[in-house]
């Protein structure tokens, strides 16, 4: 969809799939979103075209379910 190859990588963010693998066990799932830094300090940011990224590729997920 954004003409650039995915790429899989570690970081630390996705607690939400934690909690959520933790109580079903063996189930695939991705944590998706646009650039972010310092989340949940007070110098939080976010990259602006990115935010514009994610959209367009969540609504073409959204699309094919």
């Amino acid at each position: 969809m954004t003409g650039k190859e995915m790429k899989v990588v570690a970081i630390h963010a996705g607690l939400e799939c934690g909690i959520i693998g933790e109580k079903y066990p063996g189930m695939e799932m991705a944590s998706i979103g646009p650039d972010m830094w310092d989340v949940h300090t007070p110098d939080e940011k976010v990259n602006i075209p990115s935010v514009g990224r994610f959209w367009e590729l969540l609504k073409g997920i959204l699309a094919k379910v």
